[in-house]
């Protein structure tokens, strides 16, 4: 992009459609928002690169986006452009944060840990046209007028989420990656966060003392291994607030291995804000 030219970013103008909206999807994209200047996003944004390539820093580290790279950027970091080519072209699916709370989405704070750290995926030509056969159908949905359109376009969401953390996970697979810390440990939370909520239990299973091992956690994912357990325990909670209406607080509990529903109450505000009910009643 020439400095002369007049280029708006739809970041910069949109940010009452995405507050409004939760889930919108911008093409014709063709840089950052603020050029060369950083930008921090407090939205979710997943940008799919079709054309060109660009140059960042991404935090304080390096990286780039080039044809069929999508970059899955969570809030609060920030970007600032380096270089990019004249026919650089994207399009952005722009996720209000307030969304991410969404039980249905839960999928994407369970891969943060994957994506945070390093934010790109590449695909090949078949992948990106799956991708992109999905972005079309977002898109169709973003347009009409419908009951449920953001439910619609939540569960949307979720697929698409998964699909692409399923090649994400295919280019990963390597024992360099699977054997880091994070990934250990977030297999074994998957695994235990109903009855182990104590960060010396995951470092004693990967041998490591527990100083060592959160420092190599926050290093590697960028947050620390009790935000990682409690954002676990309060998403399943959620999800199961939200989703299973038939279950009573105290068999949500149990479900959740606190000892009795005093507990889990005292638990759950303390991390969200609400108690359960409250939290029940509002979604």
């Amino acid at each position: 992009m020439k400095k002369n030219e007049s280029y708006q970013h739809p970041l910069l103008l949109n940010a009452q459609k995405i507050m409004e909206n939760g889930i919108v999807v911008f093409d014709d994209v063709r840089g950052l928002p603020l050029g060369e200047k950083p930008f921090v996003s407090p939205d979710y944004v997943i940008c799919i690169a079709h054309r060109g390539n660009i140059q960042m820093m991404y935090d304080d580290m390096p990286d780039y986006s080039k044809e069929h790279t999508v970059a899955v950027l969570f809030p609060n970091h920030a970007l600032r452009m380096v270089s990019k080519s004249d026919d650089y072209l994207a399009t952005l699916i722009v996720v209000d944060a307030s969304m991410l709370d969404d039980p249905m989405l839960r999928i994407i704070n369970q891969v943060r840990y994957r994506y945070e750290p390093y934010p790109r995926v590449d695909l090949d030509s078949r992948e990106y046209d799956v991708i992109m056969n999905l972005v079309g159908v977002m898109r169709e949905t973003a347009s009409i007028n419908i009951p449920n359109r953001k439910h619609f376009m939540i569960s949307q969401l979720e697929f698409f989420m998964r699909l692409l953390s399923h090649y994400h996970s295919e280019k990963l697979n390597d024992h360099s990656f699977d054997n880091r810390v994070s990934t250990l440990f977030h297999n074994l939370l998957a695994q235990h966060f109903r009855t182990h909520r104590d960060v010396e239990f995951y470092a004693s299973k990967i041998c490591l003392s527990p100083k060592h091992f959160s420092t190599v956690v926050k290093q590697e994912t960028g947050h620390t291994a009790a935000w990682w357990i409690h954002t676990q325990v309060v998403s399943e909670a959620k999800k199961l607030l939200s989703m299973r209406r038939d279950l009573s607080i105290q068999s949500i509990a149990a479900l959740l291995g606190f000892d009795d529903q005093a507990t889990f109450c005292r638990y759950f505000k303390r991390e969200t804000g609400l108690s359960p009910t409250e939290f029940r009643q509002s979604t």
